[in-house]
Order: C-alpha cells, then structure tokens, then sequence
C-alpha cells in the first residue's frame, strides 16, 4: 500500500503524518510519499532572461522545500521504522497531489486541516474541493 501524505510547511502537518504513521503500522507492507507543492502556474508570459531566472528560482525553492519541510518529516517516518520518500513540485496544490498520488499508484491522499494558512488553507478553498471531489483516490482530512 502506498499513502501519499500533503504537507504544507505548517505544524499541522505533524497530524497528517501521524495520522499515516498509525496507517502504515497496521499494514505489512506501505510506503509513505511525502508531498510539498509550490504553488506555481505556468500561464505567465515572460521574457527569456525572466525565464532562466524563474528556473533557477525554482531550483532554490524545491531545495529549501526538501530541508525545511520534507527531509526532517521522511526521516521522523523512516526513525520510525517506516518506509518513506518525499516529493516537492511546483503546480495547482490539488492537480499536483493528484497527480503524484496517480503516477504513484497510492491507496490514498492524507491532509491536515489548518486554520494557520498554507496548503490546508489553500485546499479548503476551491482546491480542497477540487482534491476531494476529482481526486482518483479516497482523500482523508484530518482535524
């Protein structure tokens, strides 16, 4: 089994892993993929030279991303004697989770509800909606 866990740099986040970590302790045999997205939209009209340095922008972000938020959360799952990876990619936070989870053949989605603001905040907008209503796999927010 593979559960792909949304995380949005927040403390709140910490309920969502723990949350899969109870999962995964059920299972033989599960795989948790941690997910950041950098919200992004790639429908902006720019110059060559304002291209190059969005790209190495983006660089800069999904490195800041994988130290700040994922490698400490896959190594608390791994500390815990769980398998884990973490994925960071820039796009729509609900298309993006989908699609991960999707490409990933996971059994299910897990995000946290928040009131501080980051993906949580942005998912329970359209994009909440969005994830949890077109998503190809069951989506559990947890409180």
């Amino acid at each position: 089994m593979k559960l792909v866990i949304g995380l949005d740099g927040q403390s709140s986040g910490e309920k969502a892993l723990d949350f899969a970590k109870s999962l995964a302790a059920k299972t033989d045999s599960c795989e948790l993929i941690v997910v950041y997205v950098i919200e992004w939209s790639p429908f902006s009209f720019q110059t060559a030279e304002e291209n190059a340095q969005r790209h190495k922008r983006r660089e800069e972000e999904i490195e800041i991303a994988m130290d700040r938020v994922l490698n400490p959360a896959v190594a608390s799952l791994k500390n815990a004697g769980l398998s884990a990876r973490g994925i960071v990619r820039h796009g729509d936070v609900a298309d993006t989770i989908d699609l991960i989870a999707n490409e990933e053949g996971a059994s299910q989605i897990i995000v946290a509800r928040s009131s501080a603001g980051g993906l949580t905040s942005r998912l329970f907008g359209s994009s909440t909606a969005n994830l949890v209503m077109n998503a190809r796999v069951p989506v559990t927010v947890v409180a």
